[in-house]
């Protein structure tokens, strides 16, 4: 089965999520200081810029990984469709994280924060799920495939679940400082791969 309906529906599903995101950003201001409101909502910039980010991160790690392979089958379309399901979800727990992160009173914003990081988590075994069941033994990569690219993105895909694990770890007993990680996180794979990376064979950069 060719992969270009699958990539062509994955780009769609990527475009909306990271459209989704912006519509948290909201500030409610009848008759108040905007100037103070929307100093305010920092907490909904910071989620924003963390979950495009980690989008945009996964966005390319796909187009990497697609290029690698030569066809798909029915597992690994539902797989793609469980992932991609993932994908769709982030701007609710982003949503969420904005909205709780700064309550000191009680629970939720340690809820918040591990929600979130449950479902970054959930995104990365996923997409180790679809790489590897897709790499196994080269079942469905290209004849052509790079091997020093197949081993990169094997090599860094595992780091993913690991790091958001430990960092919702983090969150749970730290919320803020999990927050910052999670975007630290992101942060960093954009600057390894755009500033370091330039120089390299292309490889994954893990969300």
């Amino acid at each position: 089965m060719e992969t270009g309906r699958l990539e062509t529906f994955a780009d769609g599903v990527f475009a909306i999520a990271a459209t989704l995101l912006i519509l948290n950003v909201d500030v409610a201001c009848d008759g108040c200081d905007l100037r103070a409101e929307i100093l305010h909502a920092w907490p909904s910039y910071v989620a924003y810029a963390a979950s495009f980010l980690t989008i945009g991160i996964i966005w390319a790690n796909h187009h990497l990984v697609m290029n690698q392979i030569a066809r798909a089958d029915r597992t690994f379309l539902m797989l793609t469709v469980l992932f991609l399901m993932v994908v769709a979800f982030i701007p609710f727990p982003t949503r969420v994280i904005a909205a709780h992160i700064t309550e000191r009173t009680n629970q939720n914003d340690r809820t918040a924060a591990v929600l979130y990081g449950i479902t970054l988590m959930l995104t990365a075994i996923l997409f180790n799920a679809l790489w590897f069941y897709a790499a196994r033994r080269g079942r469905l990569l290209r004849e052509d495939a790079d091997p020093r690219i197949v081993r990169g993105i094997s090599r860094t895909f595992v780091l993913g679940p690991w790091t958001y694990l430990a960092i919702t770890i983090v969150a749970a007993f730290d919320p803020r400082l999990g927050a910052i990680g999670f975007l630290l996180f992101a942060l960093f794979w954009v600057i390894e791969s755009s500033v370091f990376g330039r120089d390299r064979p292309a490889r994954a950069i893990q969300p």
